[in-house]
C-alpha cells in the first residue's frame, strides 16, 4: 500500500462494520486487528476504541454486543433488510431497465447489506410476466429530458416502433421530433415523457425507451397557460395505460363487490354513493381511450355508465366492432402469410 495506510484505519474500520455486521451479527477486537493487519494498518485495543467512539460522535450507531468475547457491530444501517428488499423487486420488475442495467443496480444494491443479509438478497426473485426494455439509452435519455427542462429548452428526438418482423421502424419517416417536455411519468414500470405539441396544442405522451438520438433543442421551450397549469396528478387520476384523450367526468354504476378495484384505480378519495340495490355509485373523470374501454370489458356486467349517455353509446359501438370482426367468416378475414383458415 502507498503512502501512510495509517490514515486509512477510520475508512477500512468503517468499511469492516458495513460488510461483516449488522444488527445481529458482529465482530470480535481479535477480528478488527487482524482485518486492518491484512491492509498493512498496524494497531492497538486503545486506538481502536478511540476510532470507534470518533464514529459514534459523527453519528454512526456502532454498538456493542455483551458476548464471549465481545463483539462490535453497525446496528442502524442506512437501509433495512426490508427496504433493500423492496428497491431490488422494484428494479427487477421495471420494463423499463434492460436486463443488464438491472443487474448492475441490484449488485450495487447489494452493497448496502452486509454479507451475511446478501446471502438471502441473492436468491431469485420471479417478477410475474417481466419484459424487460431492449433500449440500453433509456436511463440517459431521461438525463438528457431533466437537462432540457432546467435548461427550458425543446427536446428533439427520434421515435420508432417495432414492426411485424420486430425490427425497429422509425416512427414520422424518419424525421425528428421536437417538443417541449413537461414531466417525466414513471407509470406501469415505464418511463413516459409528457410533451406540449405547438402544432395541434395538446400534450403528447412518448414512451423514453422508444426515444433514440436525443438531446436538448437550442429552441427555447414553450411557455403557455396550458404548459404553466399542467397537472401531472390529474394524469395519474384519469388516464389509462398512459393513453392521451378527451377528459370526460362520468358515472358509473358498480356492483359493490368491485369497490375494491375502483378504489385501486382511482383512490381512495373518488367520489361514491352506496346504492339500495348492491351497487354502488361512482364519480370520476377519465380520459376516453381503447385502453379505457379495455378496462371496462374486463370488469364485464358489474359495471355500467350511467352518465353521460353518448359515452356510453361510443362504448357499445366499441364493442360492436370488436364482435363484427369476429363474425366475419375465416375467408373474409384477413389472412395470414402461410396459414390456411378454416371453418
Amino acid at each position: 500500500m502507498s503512502g501512510n495506510p495509517q490514515k486509512l484505519k477510520l475508512l477500512y474500520l468503517m468499511k469492516l462494520f458495513g460488510e461483516e455486521t449488522d444488527e445481529v451479527h458482529g465482530v470480535t477486537m481479535n477480528r478488527i486487528l487482524e482485518y486492518l493487519s491484512e491492509r498493512g494498518i498496524s494497531a492497538e485495543r486503545k486506538s481502536v476504541y478511540r476510532d470507534i467512539h470518533t464514529l459514534r460522535e459523527f453519528g454512526f450507531d456502532v454498538r456493542v454486543f455483551h458476548r464471549l468475547p465481545d463483539e462490535y457491530a453497525l446496528a442502524n444501517r442506512l437501509f433495512t433488510l426490508s427496504e433493500i428488499m423492496l428497491m431490488i423487486d422494484a428494479v427487477q420488475g421495471s420494463q423499463f431497465l434492460t436486463k443488464k442495467t438491472s443487474d448492475r443496480l441490484v449488485k450495487t444494491l447489494k452493497t448496502f447489506a452486509s454479507k451475511h443479509d446478501r446471502k438471502g438478497l441473492d436468491k431469485a426473485v420471479h417478477v410475474h410476466r417481466r419484459v424487460k426494455s431492449q433500449n440500453d439509452s433509456a436511463l440517459s435519455n431521461v438525463d438528457v429530458i431533466q437537462q432540457a427542462l432546467t435548461q427550458k429548452r425543446k427536446v428533439r428526438f427520434r421515435y420508432f416502433s417495432y414492426d411485424g418482423n420486430k425490427q425497429k421502424a422509425l416512427r414520422h419517416e424518419g424525421r425528428w421530433y421536437e417538443e417541449t417536455p413537461v414531466q417525466v411519468v414513471f407509470s406501469e414500470g415505464r418511463y413516459y415523457l409528457v410533451a406540449y405539441n405547438e402544432k395541434h396544442e395538446s400534450f403528447v405522451h412518448y414512451r423514453v425507451d422508444r426515444m433514440i438520438d436525443v438531446e436538448a433543442s437550442e429552441a427555447p421551450r414553450v411557455r403557455n397557460e396550458a404548459v404553466a397549469s399542467y397537472n401531472v396528478r390529474e394524469l395519474e387520476d384519469r388516464a389509462f395505460g398512459m393513453y392521451a384523450g378527451e377528459a370526460v367526468p362520468v358515472t358509473f354504476s358498480v356492483d359493490e363487490s368491485l369497490m375494491d378495484v375502483v378504489v385501486d384505480r382511482f383512490g381512495k378519495d373518488v367520489v361514491t354513493a352506496k346504492l339500495p340495490d348492491g351497487r354502488a355509485s361512482v364519480h370520476t373523470t377519465v380520459l376516453r381511450s381503447p385502453v379505457f374501454y379495455g378496462w371496462l370489458a374486463q370488469l364485464g356486467d358489474k359495471v355500467t355508465i350511467e352518465i353521460p349517455q353518448w359515452l356510453a353509446e361510443d362504448y357499445q359501438q366499441h364493442l360492436r366492432d370488436i364482435l363484427a370482426m369476429y363474425e366475419q367468416k375465416p375467408a373474409e378475414r384477413p389472412s395470414l402469410p402461410g396459414v390456411e383458415l378454416s371453418e
